[in-house]
């Protein structure tokens, strides 16, 4: 900005952002004050690049003037996880323990919870955007290949949590394929979907097979992230002593991402949304 009058100050005025955001100052006066002036994508990325927010706080801004925010999807916008954040982990093994968003997708994990959950690449475990995800994994294979010995209580359950996260999201591109084409390929999940179920995640017991070691009652804990919004650290620890025994056994287990000849998962392409989809 040219130099003007001294400021009392730090920062823009009012009349600056509206300048440098091409936009008016009497509309901008009424974005700050939140009147209902239908604020669009385009113009609320302006002033975002004019007040230099970051990612959270564009979020955040977009969240207020009630426009679903959707950024674009590529390789490099993957949220980066921190050395720190996997070294936490590695530590807790002989724990399983992953990192995921609020939508399941699966940012980190350590070897052991890589040996539980997708046993010799075995479970199809990546979605419509070439991201592991655990809901896609769980749902897209027949009975005998899930390792959740009691699908019928704990699926439901996610997709709640799922459907609490959606919340926040409505509109947003990525969510809306990711919901429809589970469905598509899962009755199951579309059925639970419609329900409409909410409930907020929570600590759990949960009793899981594996070929090699047989079932192992584990109790799931989940810790946020701070740095990370929507993602939480989800660690599981034995609920009783056999299930000690047996988690420590699979550490022998060869770690599934490290075969010879991974699992390939048919290409397949979602149609556009039409209509009113899935709610």
């Amino acid at each position: 900005m040219p130099p003007g009058l001294r400021r009392r100050t730090p920062g823009l005025r009012r009349e600056e952002v509206a300048q440098l955001s091409g936009v008016g100052v009497t509309w901008y006066t009424w974005l700050e004050q939140g009147r209902p002036i239908n604020a669009s994508a385009q113009v609320l990325d302006a002033v975002a690049r004019t007040l230099r927010l970051d990612r959270p706080e564009r979020e955040h801004l977009y969240h207020l003037a009630e426009v679903p925010y959707a950024p674009e999807r590529s390789a490099g916008d993957a949220q980066v996880v921190s050395p720190e954040i996997q070294g936490i982990l590695d530590a807790l093994e002989p724990h399983p323990a992953v990192l995921y968003n609020a939508r399941y997708d699966v940012l980190a994990t350590n070897a052991v919870y890589e040996r539980l959950f997708f046993q010799d690449g075995q479970t199809p475990d990546t979605g419509p955007f070439g991201i592991r995800n655990v809901l896609w994994a769980l749902f897209s294979v027949p009975g005998p290949l899930c390792p959740v010995v009691d699908r019928k209580r704990e699926l439901p359950l996610m997709v709640a949590q799922l459907r609490g996260a959606y919340g926040r999201h409505v509109g947003e591109p990525a969510w809306e394929e990711f919901v429809r084409g589970l469905a598509e390929v899962s009755p199951e999940f579309g059925r639970l979907w419609r329900s409409g179920d909410v409930v907020p995640p929570g600590t759990r017991v949960k009793v899981f097979r594996h070929a090699r070691v047989g079932e192992i009652r584990l109790t799931s804990v989940s810790l946020s992230v701070n740095g990370m919004p929507e993602c939480r650290i989800v660690a599981y620890t034995p609920n009783d002593e056999e299930s000690r025994h047996r988690l420590a056994s699979l550490g022998e287990v060869p770690d599934p991402r490290e075969a010879t000849v991974p699992h390939q998962v048919p290409e397949r392409r979602i149609p556009p949304p039409a209509g009113d989809g899935i709610r």
